[in-house]
């Protein structure tokens, strides 16, 4: 794997930890930031692969990040450029070196902003689906309590392993988590939950709070028990949750052409906010 290159006075090369610094000044002060929403923040993925910058006289210009999680996705965690290049520029320099890594894998991206979209478009990557945003406000009544034949528990770190084997079978591969990010996800939760019936564990879901709210970040249901209102108890549960500690409104995003979840967070009492955004994809063969 060729580790360094140069072109016209810009080196091409793996990310460092004595990156850290200047890393951290292009998330915050670049012209062009693409953060993807992760449990992870970009500047924890160093030393995972792929993870490229460019750097000109010692001054990093532009860094591309899309290490695989789990190892048939990549995300595209971070894309971040410097005004002294292009977006244009910036990508012919990292994708080429970054798509080494990653042949037999999709890459993946949900561009938050148009600028982006344009960028892979012109890439061959292919838009698949749009997420849309729902919120529910605490002003809200409550909605009306769940008849799920399950119980409803507080996750527990021993739990991570059924979590992640319902996870697999509740989501297409690229919604997949892996089990170190469940974890991860797990310890920065504000409130995580399980459901259970007889046969073991039949569902969770993972939410995490903020000043400005919160946030139901991940909700999976057995495809045995989908439609039996198990999600609906979960969501419910955890609105409740929320409404006692004064938390002002709980947001959440799915598939727009996910009619199953889309109507359970209706029944729950979301409303469309409006935001709509792209998925796009790109497996390299």
């Amino acid at each position: 794997m060729v580790l360094a290159i140069t072109q016209k006075q810009v080196t091409v090369r793996l990310a460092q930890n004595k990156d850290r610094h200047q890393l951290a000044n292009l998330l915050h002060f670049g012209s062009w930031v693409h953060r993807h929403l992760d449990w992870r923040p970009p500047l924890d993925w160093i030393g995972y692969q792929p993870y490229i910058v460019a750097e000109r006289k010692g001054r990093l210009l532009a860094a591309l990040a899309c290490p695989p999680d789990p190892p048939e996705v990549a995300w595209i965690r971070l894309f971040a450029v410097e005004s002294d290049m292009t977006i244009g520029e910036a990508w012919d320099y990292l994708w080429p070196v970054a798509r080494e890594y990653l042949w037999g894998v999709t890459v993946a991206a949900i561009p938050l902003q148009g600028w982006f979209s344009q960028l892979l478009a012109t890439a061959q990557f292919s838009e698949t689906h749009q997420v849309v945003m729902l919120r529910w406000e605490n002003h809200m009544e409550l909605p009306e309590s769940a008849s799920a034949d399950c119980i409803i528990r507080l996750m527990n770190y021993e739990d991570l392993s059924a979590v992640k084997e319902l996870d697999a079978s509740a989501f297409g591969p690229i919604w997949q988590q892996s089990r170190d990010m469940l974890e991860t996800a797990f310890q920065q939760a504000a409130a995580a939950t399980v459901a259970e019936d007889d046969d073991g564990l039949i569902g969770y879901q993972i939410s995490t709070a903020g000043q400005g709210g919160g946030h139901l970040a991940r909700l999976a249901v057995h495809p045995r028990v989908q439609e039996h209102g198990v999600g609906y108890a979960l969501v419910r549960d955890l609105l409740a949750q929320f409404s006692r500690r004064g938390v002002s409104q709980v947001t959440v995003n799915t598939q727009v052409n996910n009619e199953a979840s889309l109507a359970l967070y209706h029944k729950a009492g979301f409303k469309a906010t409006g935001e709509v955004f792209p998925v796009y994809e790109n497996y390299l063969d």
